[in-house]
């Protein structure tokens, strides 16, 4: 599939670039066994809707897909289910969710292969490029600064409060801070919000990657790769 007139391309982060998939599945085990040290029983729920199962990670369940602040409030339910108030569950939501973070956030997860050289190619063709990750705006900030990539993007944009993927007007908003019209501007992701925000938003085209090879985690997608260099610049 060609995509004729693209002045930009907004890749996701956790799952694209990324191989986060041991960080994300030891965190949802870290955040589970430390809430059931506190609150006996509820740490195998709580893996069940981080969609972890042993080793394995559903890469379109809650940990993988799912933003900070929707993790802090899924959680926070499952507290609220024992009879605390909901303002203590949140609280306690968040402190537990970043002491599971501050013990398994030690070292970097590494970039998918390609990732590096996909993101040179583009930028040396002359389009711009940018994050755009349900992951915290701190996150995708260290991720730049630890792959050092900073100097291929011009925008580095996560999700704090507020809005969060599937939602276009995050898509739209990043598009804006580029300087770039929706339809001139792909979208790489390897998740059906992704593939959702974009159409959503009008953009150029999605383009769904899929690392394992499962299609249906990027249902909606125009093309479907699996691997970062089927992504080609063709010169006119």
């Amino acid at each position: 599939m060609v995509f004729p007139k693209i002045q930009a391309v907004l890749f996701d982060k956790n799952g694209t670039l990324e191989d986060s998939e041991a960080y994300l599945r030891t965190l949802g085990q870290k955040a589970a066994r430390l809430i059931d040290a506190q609150i006996p029983g509820i740490g195998e729920p709580l893996l069940m809707a981080f969609g972890i199962e042993g080793n394995q990670i559903n890469p379109a369940g809650l940990m993988a897909v799912a933003s900070r602040r929707e993790t802090e409030v899924a959680v926070a339910a499952y507290i609220a289910e024992t009879g605390r108030g909901w303002f203590e569950s949140l609280k306690l939501s968040q402190q537990w969710l970043e002491e599971a973070d501050q013990q398994v956030r030690q070292t970097p997860s590494p970039l998918f292969p390609g990732s590096w050289e996909i993101l040179q190619t583009l930028a040396s063709a002359g389009l711009k490029l940018g994050i755009l990750s349900a992951a915290t705006t701190a996150d995708v900030r260290q991720f730049v600064s630890t792959h050092q990539l900073g100097s291929y993007l011009q925008l580095q944009m996560g999700v704090d409060e507020g809005l969060s993927k599937p939602d276009p007007v995050l898509f739209l908003q990043a598009c804006q801070a580029l300087g770039v019209e929706p339809e001139a501007t792909l979208m790489v992701g390897d998740s059906v919000g992704d593939m959702q925000m974009a159409r959503n938003a009008k953009a150029a085209g999605c383009i769904g990657i899929t690392w394992i090879n499962q299609p249906e985690n990027v249902q909606g997608a125009d093309v479907i790769i699996n691997q970062l260099d089927e992504i080609q610049v063709i010169q006119a």
